[in-house]
């Protein structure tokens, strides 16, 4: 870099996950301090690659380490987030605990995700413990009507918003997803009606998942969690017996909300 003489010496390493490092930045905005054993929990990683993380934001300025080592928000991200104090705990913060439990619970892989336009959005996962599992997609944006997530959050829409988000119908061309905005809106009234969605090979092949809504204090749907898991283990029977734990758990998120 040009102007590497204004930061710590460039790490001898590269740093090929990019999902994991923008994480962390993600997660010294919010919590404002962090330590190598915190960022390793979060990733689900070993200590030396929250180390390398961790390093590669000191290089580029979106941390600093203090004298007991524990890293802080760098000049970088303070000029992005300016003089703002440290938020109040966030949807990624309250709900992380919660997929990790769930995770843990049913051996699958979790996921927490937003609508983002007629898409939806991956903010945080967990995966699960077995060999055979889904990886968490943090940081992608996949079309909301292929994702278990993305058509719980679609379902509270009212259908003239529903409508405007796909003024051209629905995008792309999945085999197994929703054909047209009419065959997608007939689906969402059984999502009302279950409180769940499920999503059976739409979003990637060999992969079932099923999801539901976080609802804040006031009712308000704010996003998704999922469980993911590979097609060849989890029948839709078994997506239903997953209903459960994961109603649970999206209620337990918004009541931390």
């Amino acid at each position: 870099m040009e102007n590497s003489a204004d930061h710590s010496p460039s790490p001898s390493y590269p740093v090929s996950a990019a999902g994991n490092a923008l994480r962390v930045v993600r997660l010294l905005h919010e919590l404002d301090e962090l330590r190598v054993m915190d960022v390793a929990d979060r990733l689900g990683v070993a200590r030396s690659t929250a180390h390398r993380v961790l390093a590669m934001l000191v290089f580029e300025g979106f941390a600093e380490q203090d004298r007991h080592k524990v890293y802080r928000p760098g000049p970088a991200l303070q000029a992005i987030r300016g003089s703002r104090a440290a938020p109040p705990p966030d949807l990624i913060t309250v709900a992380h605990p919660h997929l990790r439990r769930l995770a843990d619970a049913v051996r699958e892989t979790t996921h927490l995700m937003v609508l983002d336009g007629n898409g939806t959005r991956f903010l945080d996962g967990v995966e699960g413990p077995q060999a055979l599992r889904v990886s968490y997609r943090t940081g992608t944006l996949l079309p909301a009507h292929t994702t278990s997530g993305g058509k719980a959050l679609l379902a509270t829409l009212p259908a003239d918003r529903l409508r405007a988000l796909y003024p051209n119908g629905l995008p792309g061309d999945v085999a197994k997803a929703p054909k047209d905005l009419e065959s997608l809106m007939n689906e969402l009234v059984t999502v009302r009606r279950h409180g769940y969605a499920i999503n059976l090979q739409e979003s990637e092949r060999g992969v079932h998942a099923i999801g539901a809504c976080v609802r804040d204090h006031t009712g308000t749907a704010v996003a998704a969690v999922a469980v993911a898991a590979p097609s060849v283990r989890c029948t839709r029977a078994r997506l239903t017996e997953l209903s459960r734990p994961l109603l649970a758990t999206a209620q337990d998120i918004g009541q931390g909300l």
